[in-house]
């Protein structure tokens, strides 16, 4: 008889993601969090690694349920863990079915793939998403540059926007070689049509450098820290 699922308490914090230009929240990304506000990484580490799909799917049920009842009023960026969306290859239309139990238009939500994580067959993960894209779905692929499969995941797949990673991202005014990647990246990203989301923004001067750039899609905080089971209104620079 299978052993019955580990599900620890857990609960939400939701951070928003900004558009400078247009002055807004674009987008909600939810954070899975202990009862008491305690980190993911305390939370995820209670649970069995052989449970971790299981738990995922589960986790993005009740993300959905609460953005739902908070009045969630734009996008909504779930995370998905790679090696359990191939373990769970309904997990995508397991969350699709949650968002519109909950109310929530499944065009709304924007589904996280964290770069960093390892991708056992990715030939078979590139298929998985991009018959998922073909629907419609909206993806981003999260901690760009943070791991060594970004530039082959682009290769395999375009997402429809990258969040690059908060280490690339942070002393960048002052940094040369960060600059340089950063330019390159975007560069890249303008030509397939890939929008940049800068995460882990906390300084002014990173803020200011980023959007001479031309980068507007921001998250950190500089703009706003996550919201235990709230939506936060963030505060926008000038500029």
């Amino acid at each position: 008889m299978p052993e019955a699922m580990a599900t620890p308490p857990f609960s939400y914090a939701f951070q928003p993601i900004i558009d400078a230009v247009e002055r807004r929240v674009v987008s909600y990304e939810a954070l899975v969090r202990g009862p008491g506000g305690e980190p993911a990484a305390e939370v995820l580490g209670r649970v069995p690694e052989a449970q971790l799909a299981a738990f995922d799917r589960l986790s993005r049920a009740h993300a959905l349920a609460l953005a739902a009842q908070l009045g969630l009023p734009c996008l909504l960026n779930l995370n998905l863990l790679p090696h359990g969306l191939l373990a769970d290859g309904d997990a995508i239309d397991a969350t699709l079915r949650a968002a519109r139990d909950a109310g929530l238009p499944p065009e709304r939500l924007v589904f996280e793939i964290t770069e960093s994580d390892a991708i056992a067959d990715r030939a078979a993960f590139a298929a998985l998403v991009n018959r998922h894209k073909s629907d419609g779905l909206l993806l981003a692929i999260d901690d760009f540059g943070a791991g060594q499969s970004g530039l082959n995941l682009l290769a395999d797949f375009q997402p429809d926007m990258i969040k690059v990673d908060r280490h690339l991202i942070h002393g960048v005014d002052a940094h040369g070689p960060r600059q340089a990647i950063l330019r390159g990246l975007l560069l890249t990203c303008e030509l397939l049509g890939i929008d940049v989301v800068a995460e882990g923004v906390e300084s002014a001067a990173d803020y200011r450098w980023l959007r001479a750039r031309g980068v507007r899609l921001f998250q950190g905080y500089l703009f706003a820290r996550p919201g235990f089971e709230t939506l936060p209104q963030p505060t926008l620079p000038e500029g």
